[in-house]
């Protein structure tokens, strides 16, 4: 079938497309940036660019296509995300339905009894706009999802794998079911192959209903890890999530609503749709060890790519999620020009914005033990992977566009460095400079939060200042007589 995968580019849908390629399905995957999504170079996939709070962006995408899955939520848009999943999902239907698309299919939450976070009121109401309308829609409703990214996964690993001593609030002792990865991933297959599932809601689950102090001491287990809980009666749900804000690398607009749906528990009744497609279920356990292990697998993405564990120094116990600066400069140089300044970027030409500091860091790195500057570079302006660059190593090179640098000085945490050029359309060129850090743990958020101030300036003036070399190096030499 032609299938449209709308919100391709996060975290279920990245891992649902080659899924679907793999079934036999053609699939469209759409996000609004469609460099996040070429960027992950899928065999046999047509990327566009689509953003269903843009309705104008949407008859193009879904062309052609006769069934959609719908996998957008805006919970890390902050306070306003009810109005914004609101306003997407009636887009999203009405441009489907012009299409002509045969069916939908919506992930949503499982919900609990009674009172509701305003996440999981915005999941189900977003399922309830998505049904109002005249295309049948088949919605899976789940919990706990077990992988690497998943944000409640990625906060279980950073309480495990840095903390001797875990205080919780009370929410530790509600159960949940939570489901492999992969076993979703099945079931969003293959309710599209079967009939009767349409204009159905199912709830799914895993095998084992445990409380999120039982996943953690699990989790512990699987990793060699010794769990320590002091539970706090007085540590309620919002302020377990400022605490978590302080502890795990988890985005905070994405924890807050996220544990604000944990104070009850969250069970699924999956038996009509176990009746309907029969599989074995993975364990809570199975689950975790299946994800540190698709982990170690990964290839090496050909920039950097949230999570992959080559760019957290092939380390699993260090935080999934990054911390992010950059700064951009524009340049009257060419694309060419503005190019060669950063590929001769380090060595003997130096840095073009604070080298001094850049030195004074190298010096502190070789004190405690690591390269700093002493290694300096293969070739003055030529650069490919596995090459040195003081204390960076060439991880990517995308030959006149993009240099994807990694830190090799000692960090609490793993380090990654983008230097992008790319053409104006009045003209010229711009560079943007992108600081990644994964934090290991307290010390490495500690580490990231005091250099803030720092970073914010060197970063852009290191964009500013290699604008400035390009722009110096363009210009015509004066003739000598």
């Amino acid at each position: 079938m032609n299938v449209l995968v709308m919100g391709a580019s996060g975290y279920i849908g990245s891992h649902l497309v080659p899924q679907l390629v793999e079934r036999g399905h053609h699939v469209r995957a759409a996000a609004r940036n469609r460099d996040v999504l070429e960027a992950r170079e899928w065999t046999d996939v047509e990327c566009v660019a689509a953003d269903v709070l843009h309705p104008e962006t949407l008859d193009a995408a879904l062309t052609g296509v006769e069934i959609a899955y719908y996998l957008v939520h805006s919970m890390g848009s902050g306070k306003a995300f009810p109005q914004l999943d609101r306003e997407a999902a009636r887009n999203f239907r009405r441009a489907a339905e012009r299409a002509g698309v045969r069916r939908i299919f919506y992930l949503g939450g499982l919900l609990p009894p009674g009172e509701r976070s305003a996440h999981l009121d915005s999941r189900a109401e977003t399922g309830e706009i998505l049904r109002d309308g005249s295309i049948p829609v088949t919605e899976l409703r789940a919990g706990i999802i077990v992988g690497a990214g998943s944000a409640a996964f990625e906060v279980i690993r950073d309480l495990v794998l840095h903390l001797p001593v875990m205080a919780t609030p009370r929410w530790v002792r509600s159960r949940t079911q939570p489901i492999a990865l992969h076993d979703l991933l099945e079931y969003l297959v293959r309710i599209a192959e079967v009939p009767e599932t349409a204009s159905q809601t199912y709830d799914v689950g895993g095998p084992d209903t445990i409380s999120y102090a039982e996943m953690m001491r699990t989790f512990g287990r699987v990793t060699g890890r010794r769990v320590r809980i002091l539970s706090l009666p007085v540590l309620t749900p919002r302020l377990s999530s400022y605490w978590l804000d302080l502890v795990t690398a988890v985005p905070a607009n994405i924890v807050r609503p996220l544990i604000d749906g944990l104070r009850h528990d969250l069970l699924a009744n999956d038996e009509p749709i176990r009746r309907l497609i029969p599989m074995r279920l993975r364990s809570y356990e199975e689950a975790v060890q299946e994800a540190l292990e698709a982990e170690r697998r990964q290839a090496v993405p050909a920039r950097w790519a949230e999570g992959a564990l080559a760019y957290r120094g092939s380390r699993p116990e260090v935080a999934f999620y990054s911390k992010q600066m950059n700064g951009t400069a524009s340049s009257e140089a060419s694309v060419a020009d503005t190019w060669a300044a950063i590929a001769s970027v380090g060595g003997d030409v130096g840095w073009p914005a604070y080298d001094w500091l850049w030195r004074v860091r190298a010096i502190i790195d070789r004190l405690v033990g690591g390269p700093g500057m002493r290694r300096g570079r293969r070739h003055p302006s030529e650069v490919r992977p596995g090459d040195i660059i003081d204390w960076w190593r060439v991880v990517a090179v995308e030959q006149g566009r993009r240099l994807t640098l990694m830190a090799e000085m000692r960090l609490p945490g793993s380090a990654v460095l983008e230097l992008e050029t790319e053409s104006r359309q009045e003209g010229g060129s711009t560079i943007t400079a992108t600081a990644y850090f994964h934090p290991a743990g307290v010390w490495g958020l500690l580490y990231w939060f005091a250099l803030l101030p720092v970073h914010r300036r060197l970063f852009r003036e290191l964009a500013g200042g290699l604008a400035a070399a390009a722009t110096a190096s363009s210009e015509p030499q004066p003739e000598t007589a």
